[in-house]
Formats: structure tokens, sequence, C-alpha cells
């Protein structure tokens, strides 16, 4: 396995001595900077064009570089692809839809064409051990009628592509990464209280990353501290799903040709943070491509 080095210094400020204790958790990866909140009031900060400041949900834009820095890991500069290691976790893991295309629009044809090369290879081996050992089931008019979500009366040969959709590189270093992110969200929170402050004063997150964390409190904090934790969380939550709901009423509201010479508050870019919100993500990204 591969270790990212991130440097964020687009995550909360608070002290050096907490640095240093949340990189510890970090071993083999090393964080710096903040945990990527918002202020009300603070001035936004740009990196490239990404604005982290003022984000709707920091785990998002924790995603975001995972997942870039990922593409960069397998098809950029570093040619990991020429790595024979990393070939083999390629060649077996393969790439989800998602990912294919996230790969096919960041460039680099040769890099792409020796993963797939090898990657087929591996995957007609597998295919043809499969095919070997298929034999089809037998008729039956009950069957037909039956209706089961059961492994056991799956098609093996239809278990096997489902499971090779669902198989991918990228979103296994994601997800192996991402896990280390919520621990040590968990350990600040319990640790730091402005880190705690500066949560409480965020503007919450999307309710995909929201599930995760109610997963992580439910895995890292006591019953007392569950007690105080999910109060606080409900309450940002509701109130930035407001704050949300208002901004997309005041954009639809500005189509009104009443309403033509209005300013347009915090509405402007309201359907892509609105989208954000519900499923994570950033709709509006450009396509991330090779430097």
């Amino acid at each position: 396995m591969f270790a990212f080095n991130y440097i964020y210094n687009s995550i909360l400020p608070f002290s050096e001595s907490t640095l240093q204790k949340k990189s510890l958790l970090f071993t083999p990866f090393t964080v710096t900077g903040n945990l990527l909140l918002d202020i009300p009031g603070n001035s936004m900060h740009n990196k490239g064009n990404r604005n982290y400041a003022s984000d709707e949900c920091p785990f998002c834009f924790i995603e975001r570089e995972l997942e870039q820095n990922s593409l960069d890991f397998v098809l950029g500069n570093s040619s990991s692809y020429m790595e024979s290691d990393i070939r083999d976790q390629t060649d077996k893991a393969g790439f989800c839809r998602v990912h294919m295309k996230k790969m096919f629009d960041y460039g680099n044809t040769l890099g792409n064409a020796l993963i797939l090369q090898t990657h087929y290879h591996k995957l007609r081996e597998e295919m043809r051990k499969q095919f070997d050992s298929f034999s089809p089931g037998k008729s039956s008019v009950l069957a037909r009628f039956r209706r089961s979500d059961s492994s056991a009366d799956k098609n093996p040969i239809a278990a096997w592509t489902a499971f090779k959709d669902c198989s991918c590189f990228i979103c296994q270093n994601i997800e192996d990464t991402f896990k280390r992110y919520v621990e040590t969200f968990f350990w600040l929170y319990r640790q730091d209280n402005e880190f705690k402050n500066k949560i409480l004063r965020s503007k919450g997150f999307c309710l995909h990353h929201f599930g995760i964390l109610c997963n992580g409190a439910d895995k890292y904090l006591n019953d007392k501290e569950k007690a105080e934790f999910y109060p606080a969380m409900f309450r940002l939550m509701d109130e930035n799903f407001q704050r949300m709901e208002e901004d997309l009423v005041w954009l639809s509201d500005k189509f009104d040709y009443r309403n033509k010479d209005a300013d347009w508050k915090n509405s402007k870019d309201a359907l892509q943070r609105g989208m954000q919100k519900l499923r994570s993500g950033y709709p509006a990204d450009p396509v991330h491509k090779a430097k």
C-alpha cells in the first residue's frame, strides 16, 4: 500500500501542539493544517479554484483531496502504474465505473492503456475459472415465481460480476484513509475545545457524511459524550439545512422580474451547494486533469 502525505493548510486553525497530536494519529500519513471548517464571518480563502473556508461539508473537501491525489498517484508524474506491486493491486481490484470515467478524463492515454491491458489479462484468468466452475441451476415453475434476494439463490456468474462492479483500487484507498480522518475527527472533538467550538459554529455537513459521523459517534464516543454530541449535531444540521433552503428560495425568487435588481445575497451558488448538502461532492467542479 502506498502512503499519502497531506498538507492541509485549509483545515481549521488551532494550536501547534494539537497539530502534533493529530499527526501522531495518522502514521504513516502526515496531516498538518486545519479541519476545513468555516467560521461565519471569516474571509474566504482560495486554493486554486476551490473555496474551502466556506465549504458546506469539511469531509467533502477531504474526500475530494483523497480522490484527486489518488488519481494523481495512479496516472500522474509518479508513473506508479509502472511499479509491479501497484500494478498487481490495480490488476486485482480494477476500477469502478465512476473512477474509470475520471481516469479517462484525467488524460494519460498510455498509462490508462497499460493499466487496462494487464487488468484485462488478470480478469480473463478469473473469468475462465468462473466459467469452468459454472453449471446452470435447474429451472422450475416455482422458482420463476419465487422472489428471493438470498445470495444462495443468485446466479454465481451474476454474483461475480456484481462483485467486480464494486471493486475499485481508488475507492478502496479513499475508504481506508477516510476512516482515519473520521477517527481523528472524534479524537479532536473529545480532546480539543477550540476544535469542538469551531465545529459547532460551522456550516455542518452534507447528509452523506453526517450519516458516517453518526456511525463514528457510536464507535468513538462514550454514553455521556453521545448525550451531548447528538443534540448539538442535530441542531447544527437543522440550522444549516434551513439556511440552505432559504438560499434556494431566494435563488428561485431572483427569477421573478420584480427581483431583477435585488441583491443575490448568498444564493448565486446555492444550486451546487444545495446539491452538495444532499448528496456530497462538488457538482460544479471542473474535470481533474493531469498537470
